[in-house]
């Protein structure tokens, strides 16, 4: 890229900037974007060589639309529009290359916490074409699957895991669903648009200190000494945010918390009839508590839904996290898989990539300013709000400009219509005051 890398600046020196951006994954990327769309200067700080380095360049870069809550969905369809229009979208070619949107569908089954009628409302209230199967139709449609019911979701070493289907599910499924093909490239194309737009990111760049006066944020301070003065800044740090978020002094109000969690994803060799082009999709599975989709050379790769019976492995800082697959995990996601998957074939040695999520208390993302003056936060994103990103730039953008200028969002939340769909979405739901039920996974 053409990005300043930390060997461009003289470390201690100090840099004034309208707005400054921590993280430069895909969705801090998006948020850099929008804003060097509106404001003179943008920079942007990441502790990584480049952008989409870290939760981004383990996300399954799944682009769906269905969730329980309505705000949830209009944000998702607003923001595949702009997937799906890419270069449109950008309005700029990166020369490092393209990511591309793959229309391979989104399948979702029926388990223990999905409500698929609630869900199929918000999508036809949308406007999204969705049609609902029953198991002899989704047998049909999708012979590489197993249409059985076998939930609520187990170990392998329980009993109830190897027990016959009670029945057959049903599901939906929405045809103009799918996946970004490289989720790093995707970050990558996006910080190249916001440089077009004149943002400059500053890589190798780690954030040691934040500095208020007077109730306002004024300045952050890296580890080489350097001092990035700005009115606003905003943590889009992913699993990082909360030590952000400590450093500024933000969290005196805040009800959703957020911890960072590890979680593997699994890759297996896609069998000939569930393959990309052959019958593949992406697939929610809350009977087994997987989701999964094709992949590039034959695979499939497949994360857990967290269920009850699962441990989570919280993490009391991203580097505590693992660096390659357990045994255990890879053993009951490829087991999970294979009871839905027909003619799964099982490797030897386990493959994968660790991603490390950052979590709310109930899964929703925090997109809110702070009781700091100029302190916003995009936070609590990872594990679903990959497909968010372009209109998560919008919404923090239009944020971010009403609150400057006087505006009350505590007290009025703000309301943002997404500009290629007209959808409108309410921020109140990501609110940092929000009522909150915990819960252990997306939905």
């Amino acid at each position: 890229m053409t990005s300043t890398d930390a060997a461009d600046q003289i470390p201690g020196t100090t840099i004034a900037t309208d707005v400054l951006v921590i993280g430069a994954g895909v969705i801090g990327s998006a948020v850099a974007l929008e804003l060097a769309r509106r404001f003179d200067s943008v920079t942007v700080v990441d502790s990584r060589g480049g952008p989409g380095y870290g939760s981004t360049s383990a996300s399954s870069a799944m682009v769906r639309y269905h969730y329980h809550h309505f705000p949830e969905a209009a944000l998702a369809w607003e923001a595949g529009a702009r997937w799906q229009q890419w270069e449109r979208y950008l309005g700029a070619v990166d020369p490092a290359g393209m990511a591309s949107f793959i229309k391979s569908g989104g399948l979702v089954l029926e388990g223990p916490g999905y409500d698929l009628p609630r869900m199929v409302s918000h999508l036809r209230t949308l406007g999204c074409p969705v049609e609902e199967l029953d198991g002899a139709e989704l047998a049909a449609r999708f012979p590489g699957l197993d249409p059985g019911k076998y939930g609520p979701p187990a170990l392998p070493e329980d009993d109830h895991f190897w027990q016959d289907a009670t029945g057959e599910l049903s599901a939906f499924w929405v045809e103009s669903a799918g996946h970004m093909d490289d989720p790093q490239l995707s970050a990558h194309n996006l910080a190249y648009a916001a440089e077009q737009a004149g943002a400059q990111f500053l890589y190798r760049r780690e954030v040691v200190d934040i500095l208020t006066a007077d109730g306002r944020v004024n300045a952050v301070i890296l580890a080489d000494g350097t001092r990035v003065e700005s009115p606003i800044v905003i943590n889009v740090a992913g699993p990082w945010s909360a030590k952000i978020n400590a450093m500024a002094g933000a969290l005196g109000d805040f009800v959703p918390t957020t911890q960072p969690m590890e979680q593997e994803v699994i890759s297996v060799p896609a069998p000939p009839g569930f393959r990309l082009g052959d019958g593949g999709t992406c697939v929610t599975d809350p009977d087994f508590a997987t989701y999964f989709r094709v992949h590039a050379g034959n695979t499939i790769i497949v994360g857990a839904m967290e269920p009850d019976c699962d441990e989570l492995v919280m993490l009391d800082s991203p580097e505590d996290a693992v660096t390659s697959v357990r045994q255990s995990t890879w053993e009951t996601q490829t087991l999970r898989l294979a009871r839905r998957v027909r003619d799964l074939g099982i490797p030897s040695k386990p493959s994968g990539i660790i991603g490390i999520y950052d979590l709310t208390d109930d899964w929703i993302p925090i997109y809110d300013k702070t009781s700091i003056g100029g302190y916003y936060v995009t936070i609590g994103t990872s594990g679903h709000g990959f497909k968010q990103a372009p209109f998560v730039g919008e919404l923090m953008a239009e944020l971010v400009t009403a609150v400057e200028n006087g505006h009350d969002h505590d007290r009025d939340p703000l309301q943002v219509t997404g500009s290629w769909t007209g959808v409108t979405v309410d921020l109140g739901h990501f609110s940092r005051l929000r009522s909150v039920t915990p819960q252990r996974a997306m939905g």
